[in-house]
């Protein structure tokens, strides 16, 4: 069939979506496999329903644009420092790891050691759209996982600059290093320096933008109280930071990244991220659609074995190499693991480095479009690896290491815990020691195992489902503790328990202060922030250490926890209001700053009037002295 035109094409590879999406959420998998499905099925290799898909790709990686820009506001610089080590340390390890073993793989195969290289640095990117999009179904965004394929993916990125500027080098030896003309950069025929200044320009001026012109226009166009004019708005920033990135040479994604990065601190971020929203989702399955249509199976079909055996050896490779780099990074198993598994593929700027390095002579066509073959049916394959991850590897380890089962006492307990690790055993032994019923639940093996040695009935399962904490006597019990250590879990087990059993009393370990406040939108949750008490009693050890009496320390801490208490319920109205609950916060933390030293001055004259009586004798003798000297 021939191409159709670009509306036509969309709209087709659309509907292709939305009926398969459906199947696939039925059959257990995510939208992702839905929408690559979808478009293998109508891509010019079997239905050619619309013909290439290389005109609608074009508009689709705007998807991935504004994705990066709606990541960007949420990467406040505070966040980018807390995260160097993740970004800056594991992303740069996981990606030189991975370009070397695949570099090595393919001077084995008998490339140049140049063009290996080339290869090597394309293929350590993952795709920042599959990976987020897929842990976000799977609700390991939030998490430890989460925050590693996060900086990882973050590094890769901010890496394709540089790689813009390294991969011509590695032109074979007797080829003259070469940057192709790219037609949408009108920097391209200058020399270097001239390209690398007008790419400098353009930062500075999305930077100077973002900070000095662009919130003047939205509370202009926020005066007007027109909706659609403030959404048409932010997307027109989207596309002119992305044409002017392209304009120089840069990834249009990655200047969307910068912008959004510049605008995080906007008092607009909430409002710029509810407006931009669907149409992520929208473009992203465009974007994804066209993935699946873009896998050439005729050159699978003729090269299944090859085809076949780079994906498998490309998963393979970057799975040791990211596993490697985590665990040197001291990160848990099961996280290197699953991150790992996650970020196997291959990724969107492959689709972009591929064509640049193929007008650059440093690939020659043949090997550059097996390459685009691999990348594609990789990214195809990556949510059916890991579904298969999930569904043969942690569940197997499960099965062969789940403890026995303790039967449960057929009495009505007084607590039902969840979680007995560091912060749920204190809380047990407090209620154990005062002769109350208590029964213990957690979903960790490992601690299970350590735990019982000592003599505790702790009993397996994941304690969020509700038939588990039935049999545990929920029905009966005067009082569940929530203290497992998983923010998400949490919040899920502390609204399904309220659902379930509407009388019992919930107490809930809050991760942070945000958290606590979406916990108190259950009614009858009680919270507990996690690291509270713990860092209240090490700053009046520090005052202790500092010189300061235990009268003085303990009434410190005493004060900022009252007052902290305060402000934590008179601000829990404005707690989903980003800039209203930041100016609320900062106004407390002044208030309890003053009292605190006031009450500290205060605290110290009244040592001082004690201590007086011991200097009174002393002081005594001096007018005993003088009345002598003037009597004599």
């Amino acid at each position: 069939m021939n191409a159709q035109p670009l509306l036509v094409q969309v709209l087709v590879y659309l509907a292709a979506g939305v009926i398969s999406v459906p199947i696939a959420k039925r059959l257990g998998q995510g939208s992702v496999l839905g929408y690559l499905v979808a478009g293998v099925l109508i891509g010019p290799f079997l239905l050619n329903l619309v013909g290439a898909p290389e005109q609608v790709r074009g508009f689709a990686q705007f998807g991935v644009v504004i994705l990066l820009f709606l990541i960007g506001l949420e990467v406040r610089p505070a966040l980018l420092w807390k995260m160097r080590t993740t970004i800056f340390g594991l992303g740069a390890a996981q990606m030189l790891v991975t370009a070397a073993l695949v570099a090595g793989a393919a001077v084995a195969l008998g490339l140049d050691w140049r063009t290996a290289t080339a290869v090597g640095l394309i293929l350590s990117l993952s795709s920042t759209a599959i990976v987020l999009q897929s842990l976000e179904e799977k609700g390991l965004r939030q998490g430890p996982m989460g925050e590693a394929a996060f900086g990882v993916l973050l590094f890769q990125d901010l890496a394709v600059i540089p790689l813009f500027a390294l991969l011509p080098l590695l032109a074979p030896a007797g080829v003259a290093p070469a940057v192709p003309n790219q037609a949408a950069s009108l920097f391209a025929p200058l020399p270097g320096w001239a390209q690398a200044l007008a790419q400098m320009a353009a930062i500075a001026l999305v930077v100077a933008g973002g900070r000095y012109m662009t919130r003047p226009m939205f509370r202009f166009i926020a005066a007007a109280r027109l909706r659609e004019i403030f959404t048409a708005s932010a997307l027109l920033l989207v596309v002119l930071v992305a044409a002017l990135m392209e304009v120089v040479g840069l990834s249009p994604a990655l200047g969307a990244f910068l912008a959004g990065v510049v605008l995080a601190e906007s008092e607009f971020r909430r409002e710029l991220e509810t407006d931009i929203e669907p149409f992520r989702g929208l473009l992203l399955g465009l974007f994804f659609i066209t993935v699946g249509a873009g896998v050439d199976l005729r050159l699978v079909a003729a090269q299944p074995l090859i085809v076949a055996g780079l994906v498998a050896g490309l998963m393979v490779l970057k799975m040791i190499a990211m596993y490697g780099a985590a665990r040197l990074f001291r990160t848990p198993h099961r996280v290197a693991l699953g991150t790992a598994v996650a970020l196997a593929q291959g990724g969107e700027f492959a689709f972009v480095l591929l064509d640049f390095v193929l007008g650059a002579k440093v690939l020659g066509p043949e090997l550059a479009h097996l390459l685009t073959a691999v990348v594609a049916v990789s990214m195809a394959a990556t949510p059916l690896v890991f579904a298969a991850y999930e569904r043969l590897v942690l569940s197997r380890e499960e099965e062969r290491a789940e403890p026995e089962v303790l039967p449960f006492d057929e009495s009505a307990p007084d607590v039902v815990v969840a979680g007995f690790g560091r912060f749920g055993q204190i809380a047990t032994r407090l209620l154990l020691g005062n002769n109350f019923s208590v029964v213990l639940l957690d979903s960790s093996i490992e601690q299970i195992e350590i735990i019982r040695r000592f003599g505790w009935a702790v009993h397996y399962g994941d304690a969020s489902r509700i038939d588990l904490l039935r049999t545990a006597g929920a029905e009966k019990a005067k009082l569940l503790v929530v203290a497992i250590d998983d923010r998400d879990k949490v919040s899920e087990m502390v609204e399904a328990a309220r659902q379930a059993f509407p009388r019992l009393a919930i107490l809930a370990r809050a991760w942070d202060r945000r958290h606590a406040y979406e916990l108190l939108k259950t009614p009858n949750v009680t919270v507990e922030r996690e690291t509270f008490e713990s860092a209240l009693n090490m700053g009046r050890k520090a005052l202790l250490k500092l010189g300061l009496s235990e009268r003085r320390a303990s009434r410190a801490a005493a004060l900022f926890r009252e007052q902290d208490d305060k402000f934590f319920r008179e601000l829990a109205p404005v707690a989903g209001e980003e800039e209203n609950y930041i100016m609320a916060a900062r106004d407390a933390s002044e208030t309890t700053e003053r009292l605190l030293r006031a009450e500290m001055q205060r605290i110290a004259e009244e040592e001082d009037l004690e201590d007086a009586p011991q200097l009174a004798p002393a002081r005594r003798l001096e007018p005993d002295k003088e009345r002598v000297r003037k009597s004599a």
